[in-house]
């Protein structure tokens, strides 16, 4: 069975774009500060959250990674003293990933790098109603964004 030739090739533009774009941001991150962009996305996160911090199970949620994945990447940002771990006194199961001021100087930096890049190698690409025309294609497929 083979898709019709426009599903198809919406399909691959939309695999290559999404490939080529987030490999360009992964890149510039790596080299300028340091991070990936999974690091960054967790920074990001934490700088987001109420006293700049989630529960593991959370943060786990809200990037979409496995367990074991967000425990290698935590690993990695708190040997650079980004983040640290806390447990909860409440509950000595729960653990929380905190920002320090460090990890939150380290994510002010590397965002102006991200949103640059995103608008060289993205938005800048498209016109007013070319973005508005991909923002509700994607929305029919993930519904509306909810920060988180």
């Amino acid at each position: 069975m083979k898709l019709p030739e426009a599903e198809n090739a919406a399909w691959q533009a939309f695999l290559h774009a999404h490939h080529d774009v987030i490999e360009t941001l992964d890149a510039e991150l790596r080299s300028a500060h340091g991070l990936s962009l999974s690091d960054y996305d967790v920074l990001l996160r934490l700088a987001h959250a109420e006293g700049r911090k989630l529960r593991m199970s959370d943060l786990a949620q809200r990037i979409m990674f496995s367990p074991s994945g967000l425990t290698r990447v935590v690993d990695r940002l708190a040997d650079h003293g980004w983040i640290e771990r806390l447990r909860d006194t409440a509950d000595a199961r729960v653990v929380f990933a905190r920002l320090t001021e460090k990890g939150h100087e380290m994510v002010r930096q590397a965002a102006q790098t991200h949103i640059r890049g995103i608008r060289e190698h993205f938005t800048g690409r498209l016109t007013r109603s070319q973005l508005r025309n991909v923002r509700a294609a994607l929305q029919v497929i993930s519904g509306p964004h909810k920060p988180h």
